[in-house]
């Protein structure tokens, strides 16, 4: 990608820089064509502009085919150890889809132990961290998410273009077509719709099942598509059980788990997990699915028509995640709260509507609110432009919140 066609990514940037040159291995995770590469190469520019020179700058994309011969944690770090020798001073090392290196954990702890290093990695797997090979690192990592573009981003990036459209086109355009980066620099909604079903299909084929061995290439690509479609929808595995049947896919419920686990850590989607604010504890049934990208969730429904209300949701979730929020679906006795939001002891609750369209509408999304007994910042967002804001709750225009800094 050209580097005038470049977004500089400040709010990830402002997290990472200070870990440089510290004793962890930084981990940039996202869903596959998130922006983890570029991302990459503008901690490398950012390390390079200190004065840090060529040599000690090591990059390997492990998807290229010219990385091959280093795909093994041996090959690896006989790699390392020779730039090692070759090389006068710290060695920063930058390593994309490691997930691809068979026992790269190994490697990398050896790294740390052996040489000179500043270690940076991405990885399309939200567990590429746990497991019992990742005890090597335990304590020696930290790790950040790397989500697609969100609207604030998506706006910076399309000025960057050229592009001059108002705010409301971009935001629908947004909302149909999504944040992933490349799609950007695709003008034709039909081959915008191709690049997407192209990840997709990458993502089921190399992300879960050469991953997993699943034997059912029909049973996840209807799966997948079914919670990305149902985004924001509460349901529990019996029930997709049963949706699946009535199509004709027959299968278990424990199979399924296995299933939804896999899509879950391929990042295509993301959980929030229902609680009790009475109870303080977090519920184990119906926790609700989001698409990590409103394109590739739009791209498998069954309909083209965009239903604003669940898309609005969808994007707010994913603006608050990326803002650094822990996210839950909370319940206060009868009534739901769309998301209890929580980053370290800051707390707050948001409600999403497509409109409040009438007094029974801000009836129903102020209520549920009301009957928290905090004082902690409690929301409402929609799209209209008329405040809303009363008895203690704030109320912001969608377009609004998604561009404030926060």
């Amino acid at each position: 990608m050209a580097q005038k066609r470049m977004l500089i990514r400040e709010r990830y940037l402002q997290k990472i820089v200070p870990f440089i040159d510290k004793p962890l291995i930084k981990v940039l995770l996202g869903v596959r064509r998130s922006g983890k590469t570029v991302l990459l190469s503008q901690i490398r520019a950012h390390i390079a502009a200190s004065g840090v020179r060529d040599e000690q700058l090591i990059s390997l994309n492990f998807e290229s085919f010219s990385s091959r011969p280093y795909l093994t944690a041996e090959a690896l770090y006989r790699f390392v150890a020779e730039k090692s020798r070759e090389t006068k001073g710290r060695l920063y090392l930058f390593f994309d889809e490691i997930q691809e290196v068979s026992d790269w954990q190994k490697a990398v702890n050896a790294f740390l132990v052996d040489f000179d290093c500043d270690v940076y990695l991405t990885g399309s797997n939200s567990n590429l961290l746990s497991g019992e090979l990742a005890t090597y690192i335990a304590g020696r990592y930290v790790h950040f998410t790397v989500y697609p573009f969100s609207f604030s981003e998506t706006l910076a990036y399309t000025r960057a273009l050229g592009r001059t459209e108002n705010e409301e086109m971009l935001f629908d355009e947004y909302l149909r077509f999504g944040g992933l980066p490349q799609r950007f620099l695709l003008r034709d909604p039909d081959s915008v719709r191709t690049y997407l079903s192209d990840v997709f299909s990458t993502i089921v084929v190399k992300d879960i099942l050469s991953r997993h061995k699943f034997g059912d290439s029909v049973l996840l690509t209807r799966l997948t598509a079914f919670l990305l479609e149902n985004a924001g929808n509460p349901f529990s595995a019996n029930a997709i059980c049963r949706r699946l049947k009535a199509e004709g896919i027959h299968t278990t419920v424990a199979t399924l788990l296995d299933y939804i686990a896999a899509v879950k850590e391929a990042m295509v989607v993301v959980t929030a997990p229902r609680y009790d604010l009475k109870g303080k504890a977090l519920l184990s049934t119906n926790e609700k699915y989001y698409a990590i990208d409103l394109g590739l969730r739009n791209n498998v429904k069954s309909s083209d028509i965009l239903d604003y209300s669940k898309l609005y949701e969808n994007a707010v979730f994913l603006e608050l995640l990326s803002r650094g929020y822990e996210i839950n679906v909370g319940k206060e006795g009868p009534y739901e709260i769309d998301f209890v939001c929580m980053k370290g002891r800051e707390k707050c609750y948001v409600q999403v509507a497509y409109l409040l369209s009438d007094a029974s509408v801000v009836e129903r999304e102020f209520r549920p609110l009301r009957e928290i007994g905090d004082n902690f910042p409690k929301y409402v967002i929609s799209g209209d432009r008329h405040d809303f804001s009363g008895e203690g709750i704030l109320h912001r225009n969608i377009l609004r919140f998604l561009t404030e800094n926060s």
